[in-house]
């Protein structure tokens, strides 16, 4: 395969980027983006947080209460065309045309209505009022008013992907079935599928206004494995904290009864089971401890991203309706035009990590990280990744990304996860909840033992 990351694909990306920043249109929001429409009014002013249509209660399809729902695409963009609108594409984007046959893109009118609800936002303003502080090397969240963005108007790499790694998600999320997949090798049918049952717990979420404890945990998961037989039974606690780098992670092992501490289950270690394609800092494009890398904010880009992607959450759907051998179906994929911040992670010179630069491309209304690359020891692009927004209704409206796929450009696979295609129920988000896995006990060892020793 051909070198495609070259020296001014990047600076030239990087010089757009840094134009779109000078710019203003219209006064900032209180998440400190560009209230105003772009000059051509293909990106629209910001109009505020969606709501449903009357109707929708959780275990609905979400797609069928969307207010834009038969809305049709602008445009296509292809192989054959791709070059016209290289300039709004990440390098990454414009690979996948080259490399993967058949891959489209359907884009459609520009909505910005992804925010956060009222309570959220005052915490974000008394944030921007000086309430958020990095610890001295800027790896570490000292202090803060959550939920609510740590850093409107982020002025700093750091503080970028704090305010995404801090995202509104309620005090937490539950799946009773959700699929992990990696696509067969090239020539072979064979996918790598495991469901499993999962929450995540952010003990900072409670409505209300919680100052962030120097020993707070950030979020922790659970996920105990259903299918295939050589996997089910197992099961997984991971704990990642604010002010170290001392993830906690225990795994369950069926066939000795018995949990094991994984104290190096962090960075780029290979999740178990899907064949060294997956890492524990992939999922939702980028996972866990920063400190590995030297994180620069490029500037703002007018893109092509994935945004308001209802149908990668229609859980009436079957894997094979949606994922295929080389790509996520485009029909299931939704693309809009938005302006995003341009965040590059570089590995640090004493550091060791399987990418030596990730590139991560942020929502400028969320923070949401909508795509993502990953560049290997030789400065190839490697990796090239998307996440699927919806707004969260039970949430106030709130957007976030659970699904996302990750394809690997150098061995043509690619990885699904956090989906509830083919699960026959949606993924349920919690504004509130007394439900004993929404606490820090049950990712303790051992709940992992009691709770999978059955």
């Amino acid at each position: 395969m051909k070198r495609l990351a070259k020296a001014g694909v990047f600076a030239a990306l990087t010089a757009i980027a840094a134009a779109v920043l000078a710019q203003s249109s219209g006064s900032p929001t209180v998440t400190g983006a560009e209230s105003g429409a772009s000059a051509d009014g293909a990106i629209p002013a910001f109009t505020g947080r969606d709501t449903p249509q009357a109707g929708y209660a959780y275990g609905k399809f979400r797609g069928d209460y969307w207010k834009y729902k038969n809305e049709k695409p602008l445009f296509s963009i292809d192989a054959a065309n791709v070059d016209k609108y290289a300039d709004k594409l990440t390098p990454g984007q414009v690979a996948l045309f080259k490399q993967v046959k058949g891959y489209r893109m359907d884009v459609y009118p520009t909505h910005r209505d992804c925010s956060y609800p009222d309570w959220v936002l005052e915490n974000t303003k008394k944030n921007g009022e000086g309430a958020s502080k990095l610890d001295s090397t800027g790896d570490h969240l000292q202090s803060a008013v959550l939920p609510g963005l740590p850093f409107p108007g982020a002025k700093s790499g750091q503080q970028a992907i704090w305010n995404y790694l801090t995202r509104y998600r309620g005090v937490g999320a539950a799946w009773d079935k959700v699929y992990t997949m990696v696509s067969p090798r090239p020539g072979s049918t064979d996918w790598i599928s495991v469901t499993s049952r999962q929450t995540e717990y952010f003990p900072w979420g409670a409505k209300g206004a919680n100052p962030l404890g120097a020993k707070d945990p950030l979020f922790s998961i659970y996920y105990g494995y259903d299918s295939p037989a050589a996997m089910a039974g197992q099961g997984v606690v991971q704990t990642f904290h604010f002010a170290d780098n001392q993830a906690e992670a225990y795994y369950y092992f069926p066939g000795q009864r018995r949990v094991r501490r994984m104290p190096s289950y962090n960075y780029d270690a290979p999740q178990i089971g899907f064949e060294n394609q997956y890492t524990v800092d992939e999922p939702w494009l980028f996972n866990g401890d920063i400190d590995r890398f030297d994180w620069k904010l490029i500037g703002k880009k007018e893109m092509y991203v994935p945004y308001n992607d209802f149908a990668m959450y229609d859980f009436r759907k079957s894997v094979g309706d949606v994922f295929k051998n080389d790509q996520v179906d485009p029909s299931a994929r939704r693309y809009e035009l938005h302006r995003v911040y341009v965040l590059e992670a570089t590995l640090k010179s004493n550091m060791r990590h399987i990418s030596q630069k990730k590139v991560l491309y942020l929502d400028e209304d969320t923070y949401l990280a909508l795509v993502g690359e990953d560049y290997d020891a030789q400065g190839k692009l490697w990796k090239t990744k998307e996440g699927y927004p919806v707004p969260l209704w039970e949430l106030g409206g709130t957007c976030d990304i659970e699904p996302f796929a990750q394809y690997n450009l150098l061995n043509g696979r690619y990885v699904d996860d956090q989906t509830v295609i083919g699960a026959g129920t949606d993924v349920h988000y919690f504004e509130s909840s007394s439900d004993p896995r929404f606490s820090s006990n049950y990712y303790s060892a051992e709940n992992l033992r009691s709770i999978s020793e059955r």
